[in-house]
């Protein structure tokens, strides 16, 4: 493993939920209080980036083009040529407080997105989960604010955080029917620097979570211990993502959110996508089937 690089400047207020585009060679992530998606070259180093018409939870690529993206509110396809949007669901159009959150693709093609309480103070949250045919189902309720999505390499385990209550949770995965059951602990950081935020899995099945306010990355054992943990340069580390030719370098995103003066003065990378190299590669990434 190798020292953190700056892959992209940013001045990101919450840069968010990164993700490699291996068809393209691209990094793409959001600014969710910027209304911004953005896309970095990894052959160029040029950056690319949209403003979207309300801020952006999370989003993904589709297979046969253009994006579907969960806004704060409500889940739609967007088109980046004109700008059009085409609302799938509201499914919060009662809790208008709520805004959606972290989401991602399973392997098998379906869009997973969590919702949040914006003021951050209740469980008023849930996961919902978006079929190829573009039905709804809620997966999980009483959510504070949804984090972390991501799979077991074989997929038997879907892992899930809510930041708020600083746990992450695995569950029995059902790839077929895209059912979960049987919830349980995997790690909390009640005792911890920080909290739980956007994570990743690699190829041996170790997950890596970024901890808001930690100021690290820590690469967490299938049975949930610590196997080691990564300094950053940032107070707000908010996700990550492997990327590159060989899924061996990991993206993380950071924010800018709440520092002011000589607390953002120190941290110059802080906003900015990171990078550094890994001595084990990630996964790759799946469009949305629709």
């Amino acid at each position: 493993m190798t020292e953190i690089r700056l892959a992209a400047k940013a001045h990101n207020i919450l840069g968010e939920v990164p993700m490699w585009d291996a068809e393209t060679g691209t990094l793409w992530w959001v600014d969710i209080e910027g209304c911004l998606l953005q896309r970095l070259s990894a052959a160029s180093g040029e950056v690319t980036s949209w403003t979207l018409p309300e801020r952006i939870g999370s989003y993904a690529l589709r297979r046969g083009g253009g994006i579907v993206c969960a806004f704060a509110s409500g889940l739609a396809f967007h088109d980046l040529d004109t700008g059009q949007t085409d609302w799938i669901a509201r499914p919060e159009a009662d809790t208008p407080r709520n805004r959606f959150n972290d989401g991602k693709v399973d392997r098998q093609g379906r869009f997973w997105a969590g919702t949040m309480d914006d003021r951050l103070s209740d469980r008023t949250g849930a996961l919902y989960r978006l079929d190829p045919d573009l039905s709804v189902h809620r997966m999980e309720t009483g959510i504070g604010i949804s984090n972390a999505l991501c799979w077991s390499p074989d997929d038997s385990r879907f892992y899930f955080a809510d930041t708020m209550q600083q746990e992450i949770w695995s569950y029995e995965f059902a790839p077929e029917t895209g059912d979960i059951a049987n919830r349980s602990l995997f790690a909390h950081t009640r005792d911890q620097p920080g909290q739980p935020d956007g994570a990743t899995v690699d190829a041996e099945g170790f997950l890596w979570n970024a901890q808001w306010d930690g100021w690290r990355l820590v690469r967490y054992a299938p049975d949930g211990t610590i196997d080691r943990v990564v300094d950053l340069p940032v107070q707000k580390p908010t996700s990550c993502i492997f990327g590159g030719p060989d899924l061996r370098t990991l993206f993380i995103t950071t924010a800018i959110w709440d520092l002011k003066g000589e607390a953002l003065a120190e941290q110059p990378l802080a906003g900015s996508l990171l990078a550094l190299d890994t001595d084990v590669p990630g996964l790759p990434e799946t469009r949305f089937a629709a």
